[in-house]
């Protein structure tokens, strides 16, 4: 049961591996490396042309966004998404499988499957343990790059997938929907620095707090279905009501969409602006922070 449900959203490293070496029958299969650029931290794109798994390409969220948003990561237009993942190879009836290189195992993978499951796109996986474990398990890996002839693509977003600033101040009254905070429990609550030092950690009043490490196991691989169901559960967040997720600027957010998707939920939404957003926009007692600094 449990390798049936992961199944609606992930593929194993060995299906992988098979899928490879056999050739994919049906729709062409594109495997994409989402290991993301964060200076001083890393350098996915380095990281990937270093050494990245055969055939894969490199999928760059800093450059698939909307580049004219002053906030960090934001849904780029329907057009700009298709004109991007087009030019990767990818068509509709395209079988994506996302990965990423961070130690964790899964980190901006989500992101870049959430994005494609937000534009309509059905085929979408995320590789189970990420490229860490594709190297610890001796699968091969190269630095050859190559170039994909471009295809077409037609993106469609669907709205109720993304909140917008506005509809997350409506909530605070309506309370339509549960809002729950993927973030380290320190960033959460303000007392733990957030990266960089140019916002101040702290919440949106009526968040929960559900850190997405939490749905990972130390080796790096998805937590089975039963215990992603008891974290949703022992945090008070009822899967058969509308929810929402939040972060710092919606990557980590993506991962509780993965974890609810493999559970059944297909209409979790992520507010794309999150904490950053926030942040700057927000009445000052709209914003639960105990950081010292705070003016």
């Amino acid at each position: 049961m449990s390798q049936q449900l992961l199944s609606r959203a992930l593929v194993s490293i060995n299906w992988l591996a098979g899928a490879l070496k056999t050739g994919q029958p049906g729709p062409a299969l594109r495997v994409l490396d989402a290991s993301f650029y964060y200076p001083p931290i890393r350098n996915g794109r380095e990281e990937y042309v270093e050494k990245h798994i055969p055939g894969a390409l490199y999928f760059d969220i800093d450059e698939c966004k909307d580049q004219t948003s002053p906030y960090e990561m934001m849904l780029p237009s329907e057009s700009a998404f298709a004109k991007y993942v087009g030019n990767l190879g990818i068509n509709n009836a395209s079988h994506v499988v996302v990965y990423d290189a961070d130690q964790v195992g899964i980190y901006y993978a989500a992101r870049v499957w959430w994005m494609f499951k937000a534009f309509g796109h059905k085929n979408v996986f995320v590789l189970n343990g990420g490229f860490r474990n594709w190297e610890k398990q001796g699968h091969p890996v190269t630095s050859e790059v190559v170039k994909p002839q471009p295809e077409t693509y037609k993106a469609v977003l669907n709205s109720s997938l993304v909140k917008t600033f506005e509809d997350i101040q409506r909530n605070l009254d309506s309370k339509q929907f549960q809002l729950v905070d993927s973030r380290s429990e320190g960033r959460y609550t303000g007392t733990e620095p957030e990266p960089g030092g140019e916002i101040f950690p702290g919440h949106i009043p009526d968040s929960l707090n559900l850190p997405f490490t939490s749905f990972l196991t130390e080796e790096g691989f998805e937590k089975s279905p039963d215990e992603m169901q008891c974290l949703f559960q022992d945090k008070g967040i009822d899967l058969k009501k509308p929810l929402t997720i939040t972060c710092r600027r919606g990557v980590t957010a993506c991962q509780l969409a993965l974890a609810s998707y493999i559970l059944g939920k297909e209409d979790t939404a992520i507010y794309d602006g999150s904490w950053y957003e926030w942040f700057h926009r927000a009445k000052p007692e709209q914003k639960i922070t105990v950081w010292k600094n705070d003016k």
